[in-house]
């Protein structure tokens, strides 16, 4: 065998006595799905190669149920958000925009998932270019919910704190220009999953094909190394970091203001971000603790991989699951969005009658820029 080769193969862990083909080595230990679940054949407990058999029968059962059920409730919710907001879209102030924007995004990560229903079932069976189309798909929308909720904290932080307006009604095309730059963004940071997505065979997985990361194996430490440090510092830490900054400093604020109305205009906001960290934080704690594995931080055991590859099937689909509870959150907590939502259903000859009072006018400068929409006033 060659000498490289066998030096690369021992800093594995992997013997000569392994069996696999050379496609196998090849990408060898640089496949990850669509939600950075990386698949580790490189991972070796006694001599062997880890297998996946547990966690595919898992998978078969768990992810169909789960996010069909996603699937048609963040559909159905989101689409009524953004249905309710464009019929009244001449009361939008800013953060409305910023709303529609978010379920917008919503909706089109949950559009995804029946595609990765029917590869836990069956593989994946639509080709490496609808692999790499709804891979980058996902990752998009991904970014974009936790930077329009930046985008939210940082307008929110200006204009109650510092009495700043960073979005006026003068210059309404600044925070669809806003929103632009973030959908622009995120397409950037999903240009490696249009590059390196494919339709490929993992052996570990009983030789199933499925829609990997295929890096080259000059480039795959490196290039994994990369996306999950990009995953963590651009997708969840930064904007982690100033969501708890901002509000933080906002509740600071409102704690010293007597106004009863701007306490519960933070309402549906904070809800929001709440629900986001309840429902991402231990993703990403699994997702961390992978990359530590990966990086040999920590023991590769085949112990540890299943524990991890089970913890992010199950973390993921809590996450998923935040894109259905945003309109619960509207509806729910936010009075004028459940007011417009009884207009649109009454113009639809539902016969329902208000049992809350309606939005007030604004009285005040803060109202018009730091006024949140759908909160609880």
């Amino acid at each position: 065998m060659d000498e490289n080769l066998t030096d690369t193969m021992e800093d594995w862990g992997i013997s000569e006595k392994t069996s696999f083909t050379g496609d196998d080595l090849i990408n060898y230990s640089e496949y990850d799905n669509y939600n950075y679940s990386y698949n580790y054949s490189s991972d070796s407990c006694c001599g062997q190669v880890c297998t996946q058999h547990a966690m595919l029968s898992f998978d078969r059962v768990f992810q169909p149920v789960l996010y069909s059920l996603i699937f048609v409730l963040g559909l159905l919710g989101n689409g009524l958000v953004i249905a309710v907001l464009l019929q009244f879209k001449r009361t939008w102030n800013v953060t409305d925009t910023f709303i529609l924007h978010l379920a917008l995004t919503d909706s089109l990560l949950v559009i995804t998932l029946p595609f990765w229903a029917a590869e836990a079932v069956h593989g994946w069976v639509f080709g490496t270019g609808l692999c790499k189309i709804v891979g980058a798909t996902f990752k998009v929308n991904f970014y974009c919910g936790i930077f329009l909720l930046g985008c939210i904290s940082l307008d929110r932080y200006l204009s109650i704190v510092h009495a700043v307006q960073m979005y006026t009604r003068r210059k309404p095309w600044v925070v669809q220009a806003s929103c632009v730059i973030v959908w622009g963004v995120c397409f950037l940071m999903s240009v490696p999953d249009l590059v390196f997505l494919e339709a490929v065979k993992d052996d570990r997985r009983d030789g199933r094909t499925e829609c990997l990361h295929n890096y080259s194996i000059d480039t795959a430490g490196q290039w994994r190394l990369f996306s999950r440090l990009l995953y963590h510092i651009a997708g969840f830490f930064l904007p982690s970091v100033v969501m708890v900054f901002c509000y933080t400093m906002i509740l600071h604020t409102l704690g010293k203001s007597q106004g009863l109305q701007k306490r519960k205009a933070m309402k549906v906001i904070l809800a929001l971000v709440v629900t986001f960290f309840v429902c991402w934080t231990p993703y990403n704690v699994v997702i961390f603790l992978d990359t530590l594995v990966s990086e040999k931080a920590m023991e590769p055991t085949c112990e540890m991989q299943n524990f991890l590859d089970i913890g992010k099937t199950i973390t993921s689909s809590l996450g998923y699951l935040h894109c259905c509870l945003n309109p619960i959150l509207y509806a729910f907590v936010g009075v004028k969005f459940r007011n417009n939502l009884l207009d649109v259903l009454s113009t639809l000859g539902c016969n329902i009658k208000k049992h809350v009072r309606p939005v007030g006018r604004r009285g005040s400068n803060w109202s018009e820029s730091g006024d949140t929409s759908y909160s609880g006033i």
